[in-house]
């Protein structure tokens, strides 16, 4: 004689009836409910925020360094206002222009007035 099959133990799922034709489909009950998936898009950098940075390494004959900061400058408003991404990529140009336009002035004092001639 064999008994009939009971419940089986390692069942993780509660058991479902089935849906009804032209009902809606119902979550089991049991379960519990998942939220519903949404797209979050990506936050833009800011192109000007890249570009100071970039000038800022390139420095291209202190012209760059110039440039860095004008760039840096506008982009660090421009994310305020935005909201964009970038924050560091343009305090990073204006560290760079900075030190670069200091060493300009160094190079123009000693070219200028430490001249060695008599």
């Amino acid at each position: 004689m064999t008994t009939p099959p009971g419940p089986n133990p390692y069942q993780t799922n509660p058991p479902t009836t089935p849906t009804p034709p032209g009902q809606p489909w119902q979550p089991p009950t049991g379960w519990p409910g998942h939220p519903t998936p949404y797209y979050v898009p990506a936050q833009r950098t800011n192109g000007l925020a890249v570009a100071s940075m970039v000038l800022g390494i390139l420095w291209l004959y202190w012209i760059g360094s110039i440039l860095a900061l004008i760039f840096g400058y506008v982009a660090r408003s421009q994310i305020r206002e935005r909201g964009e991404a970038g924050g560091g990529h343009a305090p990073a140009g204006l560290v760079l222009g900075w030190v670069c336009v200091g060493t300009l002035t160094v190079v123009m004092f000693f070219a200028l007035f430490l001249d060695t001639r008599y």
